[in-house]
């Protein structure tokens, strides 16, 4: 068997569509199917049904699955045996990442990153969509939040720091909260999933269901809206350490500090071995942000 073939029948298995994987692994869709035939002819087995729409596993496609994976998984691991730690990172390194924090924050760190490594391809995807990072084909994904599944495994790039804040405009004409309590006379605007704003008030929580009229699924939106004056928002300091420079959203409940276990995360499976490119990308990021990064600063 080939480990091309292996390889590319195990995205198939994820994309369900033969032309996707096989772009993601640049091949032409013709050579795709041909790659997938040779597979099916060595095993003597069928492993995909073939659609006109898209395709699924048979039941020996399925069966055989794990052992693909297996296999690809065993690979990796003796290449690295012999030397992985100085292995040069090239190929197509695919990232996804939170759509702002990749565009203000990822973006610009690549210039320096591509310029170190030049053998490497960056493929990135920003959405504020958690995406699955097996069934997507990425190595690796950014997030910004705290990590739940223990499939994956977490190295810490940056602080993420999150305050609540207003622009000078809505203080003038509606007033400063003086305690979390009184944001229930005040208009917020809220990030999707987060109307409930959590306190640390002396040794307990204290949860704020706020009255908001906006919300947003972007970070960078709700940031924009709170600094056009339209209400108080949370916001991270990656995205909203530019405003509060310049005066264009103030800091307000200081004595009230957030509940928030955040942080950036690079994130990848943990039935991988961590490869040359993996490793050079958080290698370079940890060393780009720093250990106050300059957002916090």
């Amino acid at each position: 068997m080939n480990n091309d073939h292996i390889a590319l029948f195990v995205r198939i298995a994820n994309t369900h569509n033969i032309s996707l994987a096989g772009r993601e692994l640049n091949l032409s869709p013709a050579v795709a199917s041909a790659y997938i035939s040779k597979l099916e002819d060595s095993l003597g087995v069928r492993l995909i049904h073939r659609t006109t729409r898209k395709v699924s596993l048979t039941e020996e496609g399925e069966a055989f699955l794990p052992h693909a994976e297996e296999v690809l998984a065993t690979l990796e691991t003796a290449r690295a045996s012999v030397g992985a730690g100085s292995l040069v990172p090239q190929g197509t390194l695919r990232i996804t990442a939170p759509a702002s924090f990749g565009r203000m924050h990822i973006v610009p760190a690549l210039k320096s990153f591509t310029q170190k490594y030049p053998d490497l391809t960056i493929d990135c995807r920003f959405s504020d969509a958690i995406v699955d990072l097996v069934e997507g084909g990425f190595d690796i994904a950014i997030r910004d939040a705290a990590l739940k599944d223990s499939n994956l495994i977490a190295r810490k790039l940056a602080t993420d720091s999150r305050i609540v804040c207003a622009s000078p405009e809505y203080i003038a004409k509606n007033g400063l909260p003086k305690t979390p309590q009184d944001l229930v006379n005040h208009q917020t605007i809220n990030l999707a999933g987060v109307e409930s704003w959590a306190f640390k008030a002396e040794q307990d929580t204290l949860n704020i269901k706020t009255k908001g009229a906006l919300r947003f699924d972007n970070g960078e939106a709700v940031r924009d809206a709170c600094a056009m004056g339209l209400g108080v928002t949370i916001s991270s300091n990656w995205c909203s350490y530019e405003y509060l420079n310049d005066g264009r959203l103030v800091e307000i409940l200081k004595d009230y500090p957030l509940v928030a276990n955040t942080a950036i995360w690079a994130v990848y499976p943990s039935n991988r071995l961590l490869a040359p490119k993996v490793r050079a990308f958080i290698d370079h990021f940890i060393e780009y942000f720093g250990e106050t990064p300059y957002w916090e600063k």
